[in-house]
């Protein structure tokens, strides 16, 4: 079991205390793309994957964001709470679980992810592959997935912070703290001014 590191707590507390605005599941993820460019895109957290530090996200095999992730092995995701004006920026490795992942532990989490998601989730997973020209109507009305098994186009993608930057934007002068985790997953922190 790894040691949870300590932004969790403060992150947990801006969950808690946001909790009633849906908007507050979603953040912002952004890769380099192959030719040098930036891309950024809004993912919805599900969670931490159990006994971690590790955000969840999914993703589809056939989606740009796949593409875009799977030779880049790094990620920054910024995450801002409206009602307690904080922000969260996380750097950190990015790990993709598709079907063929070589670790069985993954390949149950990324199950787990499957079955944890809404069956009008799993439906989009059957929907035509994104980004293609659109397709007929029809299309968009596959057979229900089996909400057990997940389709082969369906990834957990996983974000392992190694620097966490967290700005509560409330106060005179405002508060601002840096974690980072070294070479042997310890985590130190420091406030730093905002």
């Amino acid at each position: 079991m790894e040691t949870l590191a300590p932004w969790r707590s403060p992150l947990a507390r801006a969950l808690h205390r946001n909790r009633s605005d849906s908007h507050s599941r979603y953040f912002q993820l952004a890769t380099v793309q192959a030719d040098g460019r930036p891309a950024n895109r809004t993912v919805v957290f599900r969670g931490f994957l159990e006994d971690t530090n590790y955000l969840k996200i999914i993703t589809d095999t056939r989606s740009q964001k796949f593409n875009q992730i799977k030779d880049r092995a790094w990620g920054e995701a910024c995450w801002y709470f409206t009602n307690t004006r904080e922000q969260f920026r996380f750097a950190g490795e990015l790990v993709l679980v598709d079907a063929n992942h070589p670790d069985p532990k993954m390949q149950k989490a990324r199950q787990i992810a499957w079955q944890e998601i809404s069956d009008n989730a799993r439906l989009q997973f059957a929907w035509p592959a994104p980004g293609e020209s659109r397709s007929s109507q029809e299309a968009f009305s596959p057979s229900p997935p089996d909400s057990t098994l997940p389709l082969s186009n369906f990834c957990l993608l996983l974000l392992d912070p190694v620097q966490v930057d967290h700005l509560e934007l409330r106060g005179d002068p405002q508060n601002r703290w840096c974690y980072l985790q070294d070479e042997s997953q310890t985590w130190s922190v420091v406030a730093v001014n905002p």
